[in-house]
């Protein structure tokens, strides 16, 4: 309680927390479109490729206001873009290389213009170093406004763009071959990102930005095959991590914001890898051992079909354990049998003797069937 009412009057705590969730949902969102298109990579670079436009912002308009620097930093970042689309489009280089490549030369340029603007004997520049890393308990609300206004601007974009942003991450060729505008529509979904990431940089730095892209679509994709559920469940991961990051650095003296909404991004990541209904290795794990069982208890079946489809009365006769131990060594032959006596498949006749019911012998005779239809 005393934690919610903190969030309610702590006037810091509430932007950096509602800031957060905004900059969790909307590069969740967009993160899915840049992961499905294997464009990962992409936040890192365009990350990065806003620090000269925040610098240059500020070197014309000689203003920190967060709308004019989000404004340099998403005309650098969108330069950027559309250079490494020129790259890959005109040259042989690989996405990689050309990622790379953008990714050096603006950021080494970034740095020399913030390295040459902290010289200045004034101080009007300060502050702009915490785009690195972030600052986002210096987030207000005038700040929360601007980037939920441009957060919610690019997820209405994405809702009335749906239907072909789907086909641009999963078959651009076959959208080109019905006439939808490919090109254009990848330069308006990178500039969607490119929103996403500039939006972000105050809260957690170029440096880390590129987390908020990649980690809450990836730990959705461990959960879900469908699209809207992936995207709704990446905003989600995005806000959830963002609110944690914010509550947690607020509650330890000293713990910075930024780099704690990752730590938790990161940790959403990991749980999703492991417990995810749809991809986790536990559960993966669990299946395998389910589809392990079952084939084992199919094997004890069919094995106890075929000794007693030597008898004229396959459900009146009874074999030893150790027979079926013989016929299939390898396969936990009483845990099998236990499972096939609560399944009324099989009947005990005396402590080591087993016989089919007619139940199982319907079911047998049906596995046996579909074998000789797979070995025909």
């Amino acid at each position: 309680m005393s934690l919610f009412q903190d969030f309610l009057l702590d006037y810091t705590l509430r932007n950096v927390a509602l800031g957060s969730a905004v900059l969790g949902i909307t590069s969740g969102a967009l993160g899915v479109f840049a992961m499905l298109r294997q464009q990962s990579l992409l936040g890192d670079t365009i990350s990065h490729a806003a620090l000269p436009g925040i610098v240059l912002a500020f070197l014309v308009t000689g203003s920190k206001e967060p709308l004019v620097l989000i404004l340099g930093a998403a005309l650098s970042g969108w330069l950027a873009a559309l250079m490494i689309m020129a790259i890959i489009r005109t040259t042989h280089l690989k996405s990689d290389t050309a990622l790379g490549l953008v990714l050096s030369v603006f950021f080494g340029l970034g740095l020399v213009l913030l390295s040459s603007l902290q010289k200045r004997p004034d101080a009007s520049q300060a502050g702009l170093d915490n785009f690195l890393f972030g600052q986002a308990a210096a987030l207000m609300e005038k700040d929360l406004l601007t980037m939920a206004s441009l957060g919610g601007l690019a997820l209405v974009v994405v809702l009335v763009f749906w239907k072909e942003f789907k086909l641009l991450s999963f078959d651009p060729d076959y959208g080109a071959i019905v006439g939808f505008p490919v090109r254009s529509l990848d330069i308006l979904l990178t500039s969607l990102v490119v929103f996403a990431i500039v939006i972000g940089l105050q809260t957690v730095g170029v440096v880390l930005m590129s987390a908020m892209i990649v980690a809450p679509a990836a730990a959705a994709r461990q959960w879900t095959d469908r699209l809207s559920v992936m995207v709704m469940l990446s905003a989600l991961f995005g806000a959830l991590a963002g609110v944690a990051g914010a509550v947690l650095s607020s509650l330890t003296p000293r713990l910075p914001t930024g780099p704690t909404i990752v730590l938790c991004i990161t940790t959403i990541v990991g749980l999703s890898f492991l417990f995810a209904s749809n991809r986790g290795l536990v559960w993966h794990k669990v299946r395998h051992w389910r589809h392990r069982r079952h084939l084992q208890i199919e094997a004890v079946l069919v094995d106890l079909y075929r000794l007693a489809s030597q008898h004229a009365h396959p459900d009146q006769v009874s074999h030893a354990t150790s027979v079926l131990r013989t016929m299939t060594p390898t396969v936990g032959v009483r845990r099998s049998l236990r499972e096939l006596v609560a399944r009324e498949w099989v009947q005990q006749r005396s402590p080591n003797q087993w016989s089919l019911t007619p139940a199982g012998l319907a079911e047998a005779q049906r596995l046996v069937e579909i074998s000789g239809l797979e070995e025909a």
